[in-house]
Order: C-alpha cells, then sequence, then structure tokens
C-alpha cells in the first residue's frame, strides 16, 4: 500500500491498528503492511516492497521460520502464538508474537502475518520465572532450616530429662529432711518449677515429634488406672501451690480405651493453664463421666476473666499465648499438645467461656473407646 495514496476510514483504522500486518505472496514478496509495522522497523513502504518477507526478521528468527514456522503453514495453512524477533532499521530486536495465515493456490497463494509486541509479555514471563525460583529456593531453606530445627528441638528436650530427674529426686529426699519454714517453701517452689519444666519438655517433644511426622503416639489401656492417673496429676500440682483448691468430681463410667499417661499429660496442660489464668480465689473443678450420648467426658473448669473472642480462633494453635495476663509464662504449647492428644484418640476438645467460668471438655467417642 502506498504511503501517499489516501486512505478510507476502515483503511485508516487497520493502518494505525495496535498490531504489525504483512502481507506476502508465494515467492516471499512483500504486498502489504500497515503503517504500525512501517513506524516499528523504521522503513517505508517502498523499502519493504522490495525486500524478501525473510528480512523483516532477525537472524535467528529467519532460522526458526524457515524451519519451523514455513513449514506448519504449508501443512495446516495456520499458526498462533509463535515468539519471535523483528529486525528495525538500527539493527535492534523487536520481540514479537506472530500468527499467520495462509489462503489461496499456486500464484494466488498470499500468506498473511500479524504481529504483537511481546516484550512486556517476555519480561513479565522473565520475572516470573526468577520469581518462582527464588520462592522454591527460599522454601527448600525455610524447611531444611525447619527440620533442623525441629531435630535440634527433640534432641535437646531429650538430653533435658536425664538432669531434670536428678533435680526431682534431689528435691523428693531434701522434702523428706528436718526443714526450717523458709527451707520447706523452698521445696515447694523447686517442686513447682520441676513440674512446669516437665511439662514444658514433654509438650517441647511431642511438638517436634508431630512437626516431624511421628505425630502423638499412643499405648492404649483399658483405662483401669485412669481415676488414678487423674488424682495423681492433680495432687502433684497442688503440692507446688497448696494454696489453691481443685475439686475432683468422678462419676461411674464404662472401661474406656485410652492412653492413660497421655490422658494425664492433657489434663496436666488444662491444669497448669487454669492455674494460671483462673481466678485464685475460686476453685478449680475437674470432672470426669460419661456424657448423655454416651461419650467419655473429662472437664477443667475455672472460674475468672473470659477467653477473649479475638483469641478463640486460634487458642489451640502452637506457640499462642494470652495476651491479657501478666503472667506469659511457658511456650504456648500446653493447648495446642492437648488438643493433639485428643485427636490421637480420635476426640476433640472444645473449650467454652463466659464471664463466671472457662471450660474445657475432652470427649473420646465409645467407638473409639470400644475399638
Amino acid at each position: 500500500m502506498s504511503s501517499n495514496a489516501k486512505l478510507s476510514p476502515s483503511s485508516q483504522r487497520f493502518d494505525n491498528a495496535p498490531c504489525g500486518y504483512l502481507v506476502f505472496d508465494d515467492s516471499g514478496n512483500i504486498l502489504e503492511t500497515n503503517s504500525r509495522l512501517r513506524e516499528w522497523l523504521g522503513k517505508s513502504a517502498s523499502e519493504l516492497s522490495t525486500l524478501h518477507m525473510i528480512h523483516v526478521f532477525s537472524g535467528g528468527s529467519r532460522i526458526v521460520y524457515e524451519t519451523s514456522i514455513a513449514p506448519l503453514l504449508s501443512l495446516k495453512g495456520v499458526v498462533e502464538g509463535a515468539s519471535l524477533d523483528l529486525l528495525s532499521k538500527d539493527g535492534g530486536k523487536i520481540p514479537v508474537i506472530l500468527s499467520a495465515e495462509t489462503s489461496g493456490t499456486g500464484s494466488t497463494r498470499a500468506t498473511t502475518l500479524v504481529f504483537l509486541l511481546a516484550d512486556a509479555r517476555r519480561k513479565f514471563e522473565h520475572d516470573l520465572a526468577t520469581a518462582r525460583a527464588e520462592a522454591e529456593a527460599q522454601l527448600s531453606i525455610t524447611q531444611r532450616e525447619g527440620e533442623l530445627r525441629e531435630q535440634f528441638v527433640a534432641i535437646l528436650g531429650h538430653d533435658l530429662r536425664n538432669p531434670l530427674a536428678s533435680i526431682s529426686s534431689a528435691v523428693r529426699m531434701l522434702s523428706r529432711e528436718p526443714l526450717s519454714d523458709r527451707g520447706s517453701e523452698i521445696i515447694k517452689l523447686t517442686q513447682g518449677s520441676v513440674q512446669r519444666m516437665s511439662r514444658l519438655i514433654d509438650n517441647v517433644l511431642d511438638f517436634a515429634r508431630n512437626r516431624l511426622g511421628g505425630g502423638i503416639e499412643l499405648n492404649l489401656s483399658d483405662g483401669a488406672k485412669l481415676e488414678a492417673e487423674i488424682r495423681q496429676v492433680v495432687d502433684e500440682l497442688l503440692s507446688a501451690q497448696p494454696d489453691r483448691e481443685i475439686l475432683i468430681d468422678i462419676s461411674k463410667m464404662a472401661t474406656v480405651k485410652c492412653d492413660v499417661p497421655r490422658v494425664g499429660q492433657l489434663l496436666s496442660n488444662l491444669l497448669g493453664n487454669a492455674l494460671i489464668y483462673g481466678d485464685p480465689k475460686q476453685a478449680i473443678h475437674v470432672g470426669l463421666g460419661t456424657s448423655p450420648d454416651g461419650e467419655v467426658e473429662l472437664s477443667v473448669r475455672n472460674g475468672g476473666e473470659p477467653i477473649p473472642p479475638s483469641a478463640m480462633g486460634r487458642l489451640f494453635d502452637p506457640f499462642v499465648r494470652s495476651t491479657n495476663h501478666s503472667d506469659r509464662m511457658g511456650l504456648g504449647l500446653g493447648l495446642y499438645i492437648a488438643s493433639e492428644i485428643a485427636k490421637a484418640h480420635g476426640g476433640t476438645l472444645n473449650v467454652h467461656s463466659n464471664e463466671e467460668w472457662t471450660k474445657f471438655t475432652l470427649r473420646i467417642p465409645q467407638e473409639r473407646a470400644e475399638s
């Protein structure tokens, strides 16, 4: 098309379309181009009319066109979405996406090429590939660090047991000796610290084991010693805080298959939580029995401030601690481990909190208990 020819409105829209347009005959002679393509190439219509169509491409793209695109056009008559480079007058490369279609036969055969600029798309694809590679590398590093950290925690927790057992044994031996009032008070404080440290170690080990894929291990029994376990847990906690009151209500219940020490660990975590956050002037209630629908039910209820609604959704997440209490002891693993113990038993651990009391309830279904 002559650049001096007067264009109709439809021809003007074609000439200024946001894409390049080129038509060549069966011999590769350029028959028609639009002004958009001529602008990209920096060449006039007359200059292009003297060229073979292959010369609008860069050297590498010429090879791709002749070895891949031309055969496809001959075979199928159409090609869509090929990525090539045009060659501008100053020798620069212009990234484009090519679509082509051939019509007619013999001397009337003509091929139409449509080009869309692809530099933005290529940059986007490059940035996307780079970001994906960086994200995968960071994820791999994070996973390795997490595995090492959890293995370290597991080893550390295991190695802490021996010295703690020695301290506990020494405290028990000293408690049998004649002591002053000050000495007795120190023994009670030390016993409380030993109990708290023991719970922390158990929770850390269980957390590390759970994260490393081991899960919460259970050693099921008929639960005959469950009542004795509950009373022992309560006695141990009261020995360190004799000024607190814990009331136990155990009703007649069917034999339940459970891991008694694990249920004791769950109760210890719940009671430790109640002793920290509950009203010290009110008694803590521990209940064990059978719910109306036949589930084994263990509950811990304490008075005091209610759990904020904003905290309810993350209460059983690891490393979550209350922000409305001045005592920030612990790692925030107690309720998480308790909930995992409940899940391992096929049960649930729920909480209800209002202005008067907060109650945690473990329920183990009878089908699990009888299995």
